[in-house]
């Protein structure tokens, strides 16, 4: 068996129907095994498919980092990340310019704390807004970074969202509010849940086809 990628993630899920393997939004290599009895044939695969890997790890887009030079999108719209040693504020956007007060070492964390704090703001006033208009009582909600996922509603009604939403356009930030409300009324993807969603944001598919063309490149940054 060839040497294995060090960084493999091997995830069991019972829904799954076979054996696959899939690239993560931070290059990382996953394989999904349908039960953990099915291990080592999962592994043979892996070991099979290290030039694929290879070739899919070599298409990712490059990393960009928080700091002083860099473009990140604010709300769908690039800024340029210059460091402003006599701001006022810790970050301030304004014509295409992302204003970081303080010191170079300290722009990561200023930046990414206020892409959180934007994307908070943004997602309570959607869900607030779609809540309403379902009849349903918003519920509070918590930021992530998980790899695959944009927003989830629990079983227990607690919704959760990626903060890399603060970076999508405004429009593709609402339709995720409005598809996790619309799990408050139906906790399922049935046709009665995806009337709710066209109820909320008709024309939804456009933010969908967003997300899946040009979502995975968020997760670039930072």
């Amino acid at each position: 068996m060839r040497g294995l990628p060090p960084d493999l993630t091997i995830r069991v899920d019972g829904r799954a129907r076979r054996i696959s393997l899939r690239i993560d939004a931070q290059g990382r290599p996953v394989l999904t095994l349908p039960h953990a009895r099915l291990k080592a044939e999962g592994l043979r695969f892996v070991s099979q498919k290290q030039d694929w890997l290879a070739a899919q790890q070599a298409r990712l887009p490059e990393r960009v980092p928080f700091a002083p030079g860099m473009r990140v999108p604010v709300a769908g719209t690039p800024h340029r990340i210059v460091l402003a040693l006599r701001a006022r504020d810790p970050v301030r956007a304004a014509d295409g310019v992302l204003h970081v007060g303080g010191r170079e070492e300290s722009v990561p964390r200023l930046v990414e704390g206020w892409l959180r704090a934007a994307a908070r703001r943004d997602l309570v006033a959607a869900v607030a807004r779609h809540s309403m208009a379902l009849g349903v009582e918003p519920p509070p909600l918590g930021l992530r970074d998980p790899k695959s996922r944009w927003g989830s509603c629990s079983s227990r009604r607690r919704l959760s969202f990626s903060w890399r939403l603060a970076m999508a356009p405004a429009d593709v930030l609402d339709y995720v509010a409005a598809h996790e409300v619309a799990h408050l009324v139906e906790l399922n993807h049935s046709p009665r849940f995806w009337a709710l969603v066209g109820q909320l944001r008709p024309g939804f598919e456009a933010q969908e086809a967003w997300l899946k063309r040009h979502g995975r490149g968020l997760h670039r940054y930072g």
